[in-house]
Order: structure tokens, then C-alpha cells, then sequence
């Protein structure tokens, strides 16, 4: 894979980033956001953190061109995406702020549907050379 698959490296290094740098951010509006204070504690608590640390660890897997780098990256897209759109359509219904928390949610599972649709690209899976 190494030169192989094309945005395999651009997409794992802003992977890495992108999980490490959210990291904080989560527990920011888990604990400094007045708006729905339990269920933004409980998604931070059981899926926002779970999902960046598996992608941390995907990330970690893609850095070192493992197969399993790729099963991560997928499940933790999983885990972000179902957790990103019910909580931007929560938000939205429940608080109208398109610009706000809500659009930033639905910015946030649009960009790992992307990511998602490209992790799952059989060219990874067999190792082919693109």
C-alpha cells in the first residue's frame, strides 16, 4: 500500500489528527454545554471517546499498513456516524440551530460517510495497487 491506493496516507494521517484533536473537544460539550447536559454526558461517555480511540488505534494500524487498520477505520467510522446523525436530528428538532451544534453534527457524519465509503473500497482489503 505503499504507493498504492490513492489518499490511503493524506486520510490516515488527518484520521489521526482529526481523533486526537476531538478528543478534548468532546468532553467540552459533554460538560460545559447547558443543552440536554445527560444525553450529551451519556453519547460522550459510551460512544464519542470509544469511537476516537478506535480510530486512534486505526490509525495506528493504517500508519503501520496493517490489514486491521482498515477493519478499525471502518468500525470506528461506524461508531461516529451513529452517533453524529441521531444527535444532529435530535438537536435540530429540539433546538433549530442548523448553525450551530446540530449543523456541525451533520458536517461531522457527512465527512465519515466519505471516509467511510472510501475505507471500504475492496482495493484495501486485497492490497491492490491503484
Amino acid at each position: 500500500m505503499r504507493n498504492g491506493v490513492r489518499g490511503y496516507w493524506f486520510l490516515t494521517w488527518i484520521g489521526l489528527i482529526a481523533n486526537v484533536a476531538v478528543l478534548p473537544c468532546i468532553g467540552l460539550v459533554a460538560f460545559n454545554n447547558p443543552d440536554l447536559p445527560l444525553v450529551n454526558f451519556i453519547l460522550a461517555i459510551s460512544l464519542a471517546w470509544p469511537a476516537a480511540i478506535v480510530g486512534i488505534v486505526a490509525s495506528a494500524g493504517l500508519l503501520a499498513e496493517r490489514k486491521w487498520g482498515v477493519v478499525l477505520a471502518i468500525v470506528a467510522l461506524s461508531m461516529a456516524l451513529a452517533g453524529t446523525l441521531p444527535y444532529g436530528i435530535v438537536r435540530l428538532v429540539r433546538e433549530g440551530d442548523i448553525l450551530g451544534l446540530s449543523g456541525l453534527s451533520f458536517a461531522i457524519a457527512i465527512c465519515n460517510l466519505f471516509a467511510l465509503i472510501y475505507w471500504c473500497r475492496p482495493a484495501h482489503r486485497r492490497g491492490i495497487r491503484l
